[in-house]
């Protein structure tokens, strides 16, 4: 194990299996250096992590639910990369969708929890640019949604 894994085992983070999709699309595609992953829902024990930002979730919670979709996120790189995730040269760009009120604006701070953890695996590699935008519902009802373009060898 080198590299990027490393640092996740260091983390106590093991990748899952990268999350087959769940209707008419695939979960990446690649082009050229570029993979562009389709959205990623936060999962744990094999359940949605769900909720509304601003009426039965905190922004804490929220964030830890951005963490589980960048995960998946990583673990979707990683079968782009033929199971290397060591080909991974940097994260471009994350476009977050946050399952929230209509008044709730901490939309940013929920996406941090996906933001910090690739800056805390990938160092400079996982800093990106980024959108985060509010979302009236989400599929599943889960608190976040999150795709991601990033750059391979």
């Amino acid at each position: 194990m080198s590299g990027f894994e490393a640092r996740l085992a260091e983390l106590g983070i093991t990748l899952p299996d990268a999350p087959a999709p769940a209707a008419n699309y695939v979960p990446w595609v690649k082009s050229g250096n570029l993979v562009f992953i389709s959205g990623q829902i936060p999962m744990r024990d094999g359940g949605f992590i769900t909720g509304k930002l601003g009426a039965d979730m905190s922004v804490e919670d929220g964030a830890a639910a951005a963490k589980l979709c960048a995960i998946s996120l990583l673990a979707q790189v990683k079968a782009a990369c033929d199971g290397d995730l060591d080909r991974l040269r940097r994260v471009v760009k994350l476009t977050a969708f946050v399952n929230s009120t209509v008044d709730f604006g901490d939309q940013p701070k929920v996406v941090n929890g996906a933001s910090d953890f690739l800056v805390e695996v990938l160092g400079e590699a996982g800093r990106h640019s980024r959108s985060a935008v509010s979302a009236a519902s989400l599929p599943f009802g889960v608190a976040v949604e999150i795709e991601g373009i990033f750059e391979v060898a």
